[in-house]
């Protein structure tokens, strides 16, 4: 990766890092899920809906690429924010964060059907089975009571976030980034205005909280995407989503500075398991055998700088003949 690709890789890690922070923060607060997710987008879509436009070729973009841009914004933002502000209002922060990093486990696996023909390799599948293992370790134990529902959130949450690098990579790489992200905010703060007004505040959150919500829109979304976007262009969609092995480190020293989380044996044989599966399942396989030489024949017609040459003494081809001397 270049020196540009491992600068954009480190801010990722902290830039996606300390949103479970801010977003405990908010629902803590008894902000609805939808309040968050509206604000975070409205906010995202203010500042960088400008830039979008006055880029021009918005209109152009939108109807040829609206298809691909729509599950996007559903796979990225409207569906994995709302399920995961839903989540920790139950789930710590840290928690949160590290079930996230299971993305690259799920984007490895799901990059077969995008066409990957790379092949797995016994080191992929031991990241594949290690990484699993680490799920297990942290979700066994609170799959009774109203925490199993919780987790299956987070889990439909990494499941979008390693869908949606595919989907750039496959359909979107050519839209500039301000293009697709801006719009694709704007229709989440549409679709989530009337329940973020339904359940509007009646009074004014605390200084804490507003900071939170401002975080989450301005640092966690304009900026971050921005910076998501061109690591996709620069490391491709599977190891770009690498940087969330750095994200449940981040989030975890933030929970456990700021909300008091406490650090369990669990938790912390999870994150072994996780973050090795996750470097091992993303680890590019060895390299590719060289073609197998095929010898050439006489016998085989040859066809050089675009010109057809008649070998001779061969025998006259017959009709249906595979001009290989046989049938």
């Amino acid at each position: 990766m270049t020196a540009r690709g491992w600068l954009l890789f480190s801010l990722m890690g902290v830039l996606w890092g300390i949103p479970y922070l801010m977003i405990k923060v908010a629902v803590d607060s008894d902000l609805t899920p939808s309040m968050v997710v509206f604000t975070r987008c409205a906010l995202g879509a203010a500042l960088l809906l400008p830039f979008a436009l006055r880029q021009g070729g918005m209109p152009a973009v939108l109807r040829t690429h609206w298809r691909p841009m729509l599950a996007f914004a559903c796979v990225e933002i409207m569906g994995p924010w709302w399920t995961l502000t839903d989540a920790e209002r139950h789930l710590s922060s840290s928690t949160a964060g590290l079930l996230i990093a299971a993305v690259p486990i799920i984007g490895a696996l799901l990059a077969r059907f995008f066409g990957d023909t790379e092949r797995l390799g016994p080191r992929r599948v031991t990241g594949l089975a290690l990484g699993f293992s680490g799920v297990a370790v942290l979700t066994v134990p609170h799959l009774t009571g109203g925490d199993a529902w919780s987790l299956t959130e987070v889990m439909i949450t990494a499941l979008g976030y390693a869908i949606a690098p595919l989907i750039v990579a496959r359909h979107l790489k050519d839209v500039p980034t301000l293009q697709l992200i801006a719009p694709c905010l704007t229709l989440a703060a549409v679709v989530y205005a009337p329940a973020a007004a339904a359940t509007w505040p009646d009074e004014v959150p605390d200084a804490r909280t507003l900071a939170a919500l401002a975080g989450l829109g301005v640092i966690c979304t304009a900026l971050a995407f921005i910076v998501f976007l061109e690591l996709i262009r620069e490391a491709g969609p599977t190891r770009a989503v690498v940087f969330t092995y750095i994200n449940p480190a981040v989030a975890a020293a933030a929970g456990f500075t700021f909300l008091s989380e406490s650090l369990t044996p669990s938790f912390a044989a999870a994150f072994t398991l996780i973050l090795a599966g996750s470097f091992l399942a993303t680890a590019a396989s060895g390299p590719r055998p060289a073609p197998r030489r095929v010898p050439w024949s006489t016998r085989q017609t040859s066809r050089a700088d675009g010109r057809v040459e008649v070998l001779v003494d061969l025998p006259e081809e017959r009709p249906g003949s595979t001009g290989q001397g046989g049938g």
